[in-house]
C-alpha cells in the first residue's frame, strides 16, 4: 500500500463507501506482511518514499521469492538486486512479467507508479568496468520514475571527455559519479556542477585499489566541499539518495506537504 492508496481507503471510509470493519482488514497488513521466512516491509514506501527492495545474494530462491511475492501483493512492483543469472532464470518462471538484467544484476517487476517531473539525473561512469555499478544506480531511478541521463567511459585520464559532456551534466538535477581505481571523478564534477554529487567507489582496480578502498578513502577525502560518498559497488545506495533528494524538492514544490509514493 502507498500513500494513494491509503488516501482513496480513507476517503471511502469518510464517504460511507467502505465499512471501518473493512478498512481496518485492510490497514491490518499495512506495517509489514509475513511470507514463509520473510517479513516484507510494506510500509516503508509511506515512510521513505520508496518500497523496501530485496537484496537477493545471499538468499535462497524460496526467500526471494516469497519477498518479492510479499512486495507485488502490496504494492504491485518490486525490486530486487545481486540477483545471479541462475536465480533470475528461475524467477522468471516464477515472475513471468518481471525482467532481468545481466548488467545490473537487478530483477523488476513492473515499475512505481509515478514520475517526477524533474531534470534528469545524471549517471556517470568512469569506465566501462564500473558499468554494472553505474546501472545498478540507473535502472533502480527508473523504477522509482526518475528519467536518468547515462554518460559513460568519462574517467580522468581523458578530461576531454567529460568536458565534452559538461552541458549533459550542469543540467541534472543531481550527479551520481560511479568510479573505481584511484576515484578521482566525483572530485572532478563536485567542482564543475551546482547539483549535488553522490560518489560511488567501485571494487574496480589493480592491487593497491585494495578492492574500492583506494576509491573509497580518495572520495571521503575530496577536495570538492559537499560531495556524498556511498559504500563501495553501492549503486542502489545511489540511487536511493537521489531519490530522497528529489522527494524533497516534491515537498517544497507542494508547499510542505509531502506526496510520498504518488
Amino acid at each position: 500500500m502507498n500513500e494513494s492508496k491509503l488516501r482513496e481507503l480513507l476517503a471511502q471510509v469518510s464517504e460511507g463507501k467502505l465499512p471501518p470493519k473493512q478498512a481496518l482488514e485492510r490497514l491490518r497488513t499495512l506495517p509489514f506482511a509475513e511470507a514463509g521466512q520473510v517479513l516484507a516491509d510494506t510500509h516503508r514506501v509511506i515512510r521513505q518514499g520508496f518500497p523496501e527492495a530485496v537484496y537477493a545474494e545471499g538468499k535462497s530462491l524460496t526467500q526471494t521469492s516469497d519477498a518479492l511475492t510479499a512486495l507485488v501483493g502490496a504494492h504491485g512492483c518490486a525490486l530486487a538486486t545481486r540477483v545471479n543469472a541462475e536465480t533470475a532464470a528461475l524467477l522468471l518462471q516464477r515472475f513471468p512479467t518481471g525482467c532481468y538484467d545481466s548488467v545490473s544484476r537487478l530483477y523488476r517487476i513492473g515499475q512505481m507508479d509515478r514520475a517526477f517531473r524533474t531534470t534528469p539525473v545524471a549517471v556517470v561512469s568512469a569506465g566501462t568496468s564500473d558499468l554494472p555499478v553505474a546501472e545498478e544506480a540507473a535502472q533502480t531511478l527508473e523504477f522509482a520514475g526518475v528519467r536518468v541521463e547515462r554518460i559513460t567511459d568519462v574517467g580522468v585520464a581523458g578530461l576531454h571527455r567529460l568536458l565534452a559532456r559538461l552541458d549533459d551534466l550542469r543540467g541534472a538535477s543531481v550527479v551520481i559519479a560511479v568510479a573505481g581505481m584511484e576515484g578521482a571523478l566525483p572530485s572532478v564534477l563536485g567542482g564543475l556542477v551546482a547539483a549535488p554529487v553522490i560518489a560511488v567507489p567501485t571494487s574496480i582496480g589493480y592491487g593497491a585499489n585494495l578492492n574500492g578502498i583506494a576509491a573509497l578513502l580518495g572520495m571521503l577525502n575530496s577536495c570538492a566541499s559537499g560531495l556524498t560518498v556511498v559504500n563501495i559497488d553501492n549503486g542502489y545506495g545511489a540511487a536511493m539518495a537521489a531519490v530522497r533528494i528529489l522527494t524533497l524538492e516534491r515537498v517544497n514544490e507542494a508547499g510542505g506537504i509531502a506526496k510520498i509514493g504518488e
